[in-house]
């Protein structure tokens, strides 16, 4: 099967991959853009699950400032080397990193760094909620660990809905830019300022 240029070319604006990953895609999808848009975004993030393991320790501290100065951010994102440090697409995502940290306040990078002490009293909550709405004692570990993933989309960065995408996780963003790249990329740590608020001390990633 052939495809004209225009088609390799849309395909490729759209996903950032190569020509002949492009091409790749087309023939395995029949041509269906679509299909080709998440062949090309399933591989992408396949490659990135291989190179999770790899050590990233190059990048950049992205800031953002937000609501008339009164809400401030610091992200680290790091990468494995300075010259995808200092590219356009790594500095773009350090930047909306930065804004989704603005947005949504998240309070940890990742599912990891939340506290077993935290995820246990989440779930005595969630627990309890559950009786009180009479829920049968067989299927609440099941309603709660549903919730407890609610509690993750909201705690947690990498779980959190992209603020320009509520599709995608941000963690979703971040692999497809480790695929473009050819790179690990890491949140290392953010903190995030707002006047007139106070936060428990190990709160917010630092």
């Amino acid at each position: 099967m052939s495809f004209d240029a225009s088609t390799v070319k849309e395909l490729r604006e759209r996903t950032g991959a190569g020509i002949m990953d492009c091409k790749k895609a087309l023939m395995e999808t029949q041509g269906n853009m679509e299909k080709a848009v998440e062949y090309l975004r399933q591989k992408g993030l396949a490659a990135a699950a291989k190179k999770a393991q790899r050590v990233a320790r190059e990048g950049v501290v992205d800031a953002y400032i937000h609501a008339g100065g009164r809400i401030g951010v610091l992200v680290e994102l790091d990468c494995e080397t300075d010259f995808v440090a200092r590219t356009d697409e790594f500095k773009n995502l350090a930047h909306e990193l930065a804004m989704q940290v603005a947005a949504l306040n998240p309070s940890y990078v990742s599912r990891d760094d939340v506290p077993q002490s935290v995820i246990e009293k989440e779930r005595e909550i969630l627990r309890a909620q559950a009786k009180e709405e009479g829920r049968p004692e067989k299927v609440l570990e099941k309603i709660v660990e549903g919730r407890l993933a609610k509690f993750y989309e909201t705690a947690c960065l990498l779980e959190q809905p992209y603020i320009r995408n509520q599709d995608v996780k941000v963690k979703d963003l971040i692999n497809e830019v480790i695929a473009k790249v050819g790179e690990n990329i890491v949140v290392r740590r953010f903190v995030r300022f707002e006047v007139g608020e106070e936060k428990e001390a190990g709160e917010a990633q630092v």
